[in-house]
C-alpha cells in the first residue's frame, strides 16, 4: 500500500517514522511519501493562501499550488492504467471516519491525503481531482481542528495497521474496539493481585469458553454504558441467549434482530 500526504508542514508528519508504521515503511509493508505544498508555488514568498471571495474571516488555500501537487503525485501512481487513487480530504464537513472506514481503505492501494489549512481549500480543488482520483471528504468528528494534519496521522494509523504484516498478531485486530461493533473489554496482566485490587476470577481459570463469555458479557456492559448508540446498531440477530439475557438485563430486547430499549414498567 501506498500513502502520499500533502502539507505546508510537512515535519508534522514525522511520528510516522515511529512504532508499527514506521517499522512498516522500514520493511517494505507500506510506502509513504511527504510533499511539501509550497514548492508547488510560483512566487517567491511561496504562498499558499488568499482572501475568500464573497468575504468572511480567514483565508483559503489557493487552487493552483494543489493542481499542480496532486496532478504529479497521480502521474506517479503506481495503479494500473484506469485506476484511481483515492484522495482523502480531512474536513469537519466530511464523512465521519470510524473503523468501518479504515477497513474499507484499507483494501485501496493507493491513498493520498490532502492537508488543508486556514479555512479549507477552494472547492474547485475537489471537483477538478475527481478526474484522477476518487475524492472523499472525511472527518476525524464533529470538531475543528487547526489544519488536517493531525487528522491524517490518526487516518494513517488507524488504515496502515490493518494491512497485513503490520500487526504482529493479527488476532488481536479481530478483538479490539469497533472491530465488531462494540468496545474492547478490559485487559488485565501480572501480579494478579494489585493494591488491593484483583483480577477477576474467570480470567484465571484457563477455561477458555467462560472467558470468552465473561468477555463478551463486559463489552456489552461497558458499550451501553460509554457508547449506546453503538448498541443501536448492532444486528443481535446471531447473538447466543446469554448474550440476549445480558441486552435484557441492561434494559433491552432483541424485536428483529436489533436491541430496542425495553418500556419501562
Amino acid at each position: 500500500m501506498r500513502f502520499d500526504v500533502v502539507s505546508i508542514f510537512p515535519e508534522y508528519l514525522a511520528p510516522l517514522d515511529l512504532s508499527l508504521i514506521g517499522k512498516a515503511r522500514t520493511e517494505g509493508l507500506l510506502e509513504l511519501a511527504v510533499h511539501d505544498l509550497r514548492t508547488y508555488t510560483q512566487d517567491r514568498h511561496r504562498t499558499v493562501d488568499d482572501t475568500p471571495y464573497g468575504g468572511g474571516a480567514g483565508m483559503v488555500m489557493k487552487p493552483e499550488p494543489w493542481a499542480q501537487a496532486l496532478g504529479d503525485i497521480a502521474e506517479a501512481s503506481p495503479l494500473a492504467e484506469g485506476s484511481k487513487p483515492t484522495l482523502i480530504v480531512p474536513s469537519p464537513a466530511g464523512e465521519v471516519f470510524n473503523q468501518k472506514l479504515a477497513y474499507e481503505l484499507a483494501e485501496e492501494d493507493h491513498l493520498v491525503f490532502a492537508c488543508g489549512r486556514y479555512e479549507g481549500i477552494d472547492e474547485r480543488v475537489l471537483e477538478w481531482a475527481q478526474d484522477a482520483y476518487t475524492v472523499r471528504p472525511v472527518s476525524l468528528g464533529d470538531y475543528v481542528l487547526n489544519g488536517g494534519e493531525v487528522a491524517v496521522l490518526a487516518m494513517v494509523e488507524a488504515i496502515g495497521r490493518l494491512v497485513p504484516g503490520v500487526v504482529g498478531n493479527p488476532e488481536s485486530l479481530i478483538e479490539e474496539s469497533h472491530s465488531d461493533g462494540l468496545l474492547e473489554y478490559p485487559v488485565y496482566t501480572k501480579p494478579s493481585s494489585w493494591r488491593g485490587r484483583e483480577v477477576p476470577e474467570v480470567l484465571l481459570s484457563g477455561n477458555h469458553g467462560k472467558i470468552a463469555k465473561f468477555r463478551k458479557e463486559l463489552q456489552l456492559r461497558r458499550t451501553a454504558d460509554r457508547r449506546p448508540d453503538l448498541i443501536d446498531a448492532l444486528d443481535v440477530a446471531a447473538f447466543s441467549k446469554t448474550d440476549r439475557n445480558v441486552l435484557w438485563e441492561l434494559g433491552y430486547a432483541v424485536v428483529d434482530g436489533k436491541a430496542v430499549l425495553r418500556p419501562e414498567s
